[in-house]
């Protein structure tokens, strides 16, 4: 009986250092909040091509973990993006998450009344590859929305 309480015990225990790991791994509300205004600080101190393409660099000072900056016009034209790339260029206007919410047009209309607010919407998780539930913060400057958010897998 006394091997199976320590089977047992073993097993919780790299369960839960499992989990340590897990949420380790994820970025927290107040490091994307960081990211965002480091983006938007980014933004004006740089001409925006070099801004863009540096957000848009998966290895770059923008990408961390799960966390990575968007940048859109209030349009809906992707400008920049730390996940995908093959987005920038494209108007995301009518872009739906996975129930079917326009979370680009909620985003702008949030936009413009607010300076920066959060947004729940689902997202494919770069690091579980599959869709999950995404808070996202985003910041308005001049003409444009930065947002970066945290995956709750």
């Amino acid at each position: 009986m006394r091997n199976i309480s320590i089977v047992a015990g073993l097993v919780l225990g790299a369960l839960s250092g499992a989990a340590v790991a897990a949420t380790a791994e994820r970025a927290t509300a107040k490091e994307a909040e960081a990211m965002v205004k480091k983006g938007v600080a980014y933004i004006k101190a740089n001409p925006h091509d070099k801004a863009f393409a540096d957000i848009s660099d998966p290895k770059g000072q923008f990408v961390d973990r799960d966390l990575y900056l968007v940048v859109y016009r209030l349009d809906g034209m992707n400008l920049a993006h730390g996940y995908n790339r093959k987005f920038i260029g494209k108007n995301m206007i009518d872009l739906q998450d996975s129930d079917g919410k326009l979370f680009h047009r909620e985003r702008i209309e949030l936009a413009k009344t607010q300076t920066s607010f959060w947004q729940d919407l689902k997202f494919v998780d770069p690091l579980s590859k599959k869709i999950e539930p995404k808070q996202t913060y985003c910041e308005r400057t001049a003409d444009m929305l930065v947002c970066g958010g945290i995956y709750k897998p």
